[in-house]
Parts: structure tokens; sequence; C-alpha cells
């Protein structure tokens, strides 16, 4: 657990640095437009339900502008993985580049198996947040945190898996996931934490992306060398 807390500051100390400028930049960006779309795309779900005048109208229309803010932060999740994996090699390399030069070039796994790893971890979780939504109906405090719970899962072991499998095997990411559990979900508590700060939000798939890398060379620097 000792490697968590610098996991997470090291990332700022390296925001200066060109070759972390350009994804974060790129990053904050695609996550600025991610938003803007499921905002939009919410809002007008809500508006081709909700019609006609009056008083029920406008509260409706209310309700309905709650409904598109948690949408979009529901939402939002889920793009940041996809936004991570845009820029996840850009960001693990300015990494490894500053903070791990003796490392070996990354030969991982080929991407048509990290993309279906991907694939299936996405659509478990995706099934979990369907399970546990009636809870954000009917119970919002127990909803909301077990929507935290999912995302601080969707969020460690996905930008792990993605760190992880630039280096070694699908097989053998999963196994080293499985050992480094502890600390892999606490750094994706935070940053699902930090998925719902405003602003900071937008930072989360590059710096999320950052921190791993370091969890994955510092809480267990001996095991990736064992597993490849």
């Amino acid at each position: 657990m000792h490697a968590i807390p610098a996991s997470l500051i090291l990332p700022l100390q390296q925001i200066g640095e060109p070759g972390f400028r350009w994804p974060l930049f790129k990053g904050v960006a695609g996550a600025i437009l991610a938003f803007a779309v499921l905002i939009g795309l919410a809002d007008w779900g809500v508006s081709a339900l909700v019609g006609g005048q009056g008083w029920m109208a406008t509260v409706a229309g209310l309700l309905g502008g709650l409904l598109v803010l948690v949408s979009a932060v529901w939402l939002f999740v889920p793009v940041t993985m996809a936004i991570a994996g845009l820029f996840l090699d850009e960001v693990a390399e300015a990494v490894e580049r500053r903070h791990y030069p003796t490392l070996p070039p990354a030969e991982g796994s080929a991407l048509h198996s990290q993309a279906w790893a991907g694939l299936v971890l996405g659509l478990r979780l995706l099934g979990l947040t369907l399970l546990v939504a009636p809870l954000a109906l009917f119970l919002p405090p127990i909803g909301a945190v077990a929507f935290w719970a999912i995302a601080a899962v969707s969020l460690g072991y996905g930008l792990f898996d993605g760190v992880a499998q630039r280096r070694m095997t699908v097989a053998q990411s999963h196994v080293l996931r499985a050992r480094m559990r502890g600390p892999v979900l606490v750094l994706g508590g935070f940053l699902a934490l930090l998925a719902l700060v405003p602003v900071l939000n937008l930072t989360v798939p590059v710096l999320g992306t950052a921190a791993m890398t370091h969890l994955l060379h510092r809480a267990r620097p001996d095991a990736a060398q064992r597993l490849r």
C-alpha cells in the first residue's frame, strides 16, 4: 500500500514535461468533448420524453435536468476508459522514460488480445451496473456507494490491465492483477472519487494511466519482471 501515495503524487510532478503535457492536453480535450456529447444526448432524450406546459411540465423538466447531469456523470467512467486507451502508450512511455529508464522496450500482448480482454471486462462491469441500477432509484445513498464501487473496479482493473499488458500477456496481467488486487482497487477508488470532481475529472484518463504505471512498477517491482 505504500506505493499508492507515490503513484498519485509523481504524475503531478511530470505535468510540465513536453512528453507528458501533450497527451494530458489531448486527454482533457477529449474528456470535455465526450462530456459535452453525453450531456447533449441525455438532454435530447429527456426533451423527447418531457413535453407539454404547466407546472407538471416544469417539474418534469427540472427532474429531467437532474437526470441529464446524473446520466452524464454515470456514463463518464466508461467514456474515460475509452479515452485512456487512446493515450495509454504515450503516457506510460513518458512515465517509464523518466522514472524507470532501465526497463527493456515494452513488448506485450497483441492489440486484438487486449481489445477482447477489455471488452469482456467492460461487459461484466456493465452487467453489474445494470444489476445495481434499481438501488439508485429506491435507495439513493446505497446506490451511490454501489456505483462508486463499480467505478473503482472499472478504473482500477481497466487501467491496470492496460499498462500491464504493454509488458506481458493478457493471462499474465490477470495473474499479477489478482496478486495486487488491494492496491489496484484502492487506487481505482481514488480515481473514481476524482472522476466526481468537476474539472479535475477531465484529467482522470491521463493522470490515472500515469498513476497505474507507477503502481505497476512500484508495488510489485519484481512481479512484472518475473512474469515477462
